[in-house]
């Protein structure tokens, strides 16, 4: 028996899903949503958003889609990556949706054969060179942000900042700057990997002996710049373009090399308990709602129709710079344990 749109989907949901009523997509949205309804709820491990992003995130998928409850569990990179590889150690299904933002974390949850692969319908209102990450469709990009450098405006006039990520290290910043910590944040790992791509082990010694202030998430630098602790720091731009929009003393300062553009991925586990439900999920984000989401968080935009922001760059219009996933599956480790060598931390 053919199920009647009108009966599963609710205005708000075809509204943020971008979907045409009578449609191929429509249709497949309601039927998904009839399974996952009768699965009730959802586990969504999420690392990119902050906790208070990823907790509304759930609640507008909740309200789109009545009877499918999302438990958000949010914490950093590798926190995630524990817990989640704590699960399957023990065999239990805790986890439906994985989100990280260290895409390595996917190749080797890949290898291990505990992804269900999954394609969203929805991908092709999505910018092409955010496609096939990985040929199986074993996990998906859902957002992309960069990370470049930052100032705090009341300490610094713009022609004093830092232009570039090797001028980050010149001493006259000593005890002035912030940085994250690669063995919480996986933008941190990236960042890493791709500045001793550039330039070396030897950026790090020199950044160590500025005794740059080491927080754990990239998102802490902001917050130490805004109060002032801090003058400068290696920050994600979408973020501190925010929160200047607010009226906060921070501004972007685009490095010379190019802004390290960071992809953040998602995908479904195989012994998820409620797969019907993690699929209508995996296609809320790459919805209309979402892409609003993200681009208020990260700043780059997946959806093709997505409206920047005043004062936000298009990709097109910035130089960015990434190692490949390779890179980061084989440097994060590495680099982390090097990181803690010379910074102490």
């Amino acid at each position: 028996m053919p199920i009647d749109r009108r009966n599963f989907l609710t205005g708000t949901a075809v509204a943020l899903m971008g979907l045409r009523p009578a449609s191929a997509q429509a249709d497949y949205i309601a039927e998904l949503y009839a399974k996952a309804k009768q699965e009730g709820e959802l586990t969504w491990y999420s690392v990119y958003w902050p906790s208070d992003r990823s907790e509304k995130h759930g609640a507008i998928f909740s309200k789109a889609f009545p009877g499918v409850k999302v438990n958000v569990v949010r914490s950093t990179a590798q926190v995630a990556y524990q817990r989640l590889s704590q699960d399957l150690q023990a065999n239990a299904a805790n986890c439906d949706v994985f989100a990280t933002t260290d895409m390595g974390q996917y190749v080797a949850l890949k290898d291990r054969g505990v992804l269900l692969p999954y394609k969203m319908r929805s991908i092709d209102q999505i910018d092409s060179r955010f496609h096939g990450v990985d040929p199986d469709d074993a996990y998906q990009i859902v957002n992309a942000t960069t990370v470049g450098l930052a100032y705090n405006t009341n300490k610094l006039k713009p022609e004093q900042a830092p232009k570039s990520w090797k001028e980050f290290i010149d001493p006259k910043w000593k005890g002035q700057s912030v940085v994250g910590h690669p063995g919480f944040s996986g933008f941190v790992g990236t960042w890493v990997v791709q500045m001793n791509k550039l330039y070396g082990w030897d950026y790090f010694e020199q950044l160590a002996a500025l005794k740059p202030h080491v927080g754990r998430s990239i998102i802490d630098t902001v917050t130490v710049q805004v109060s002032g602790e801090r003058s400068i720091g290696a920050s994600p731009s979408a973020l501190v373009l925010r929160n200047a929009a607010q009226g906060n003393p921070i501004a972007v300062s685009y490095p010379e090399e190019g802004s390290v553009l960071m992809i953040s991925g998602s995908a479904i586990l195989k012994n998820s308990k409620h797969p019907n439900a993690a699929k209508l999920f995996m296609e809320f984000l790459y919805s209309s709602e979402t892409a609003a989401e993200d681009i208020e968080e990260f700043g780059v935009p997946l959806r093709r129709d997505t409206i920047l922001p005043a004062g936000f760059k298009k990709l097109d219009d910035l130089k960015t710079i990434r190692p490949t996933i390779a890179e980061i599956i084989k440097g994060i480790p590495e680099l982390t344990e090097k990181w803690r060598d010379t910074f102490g931390v």
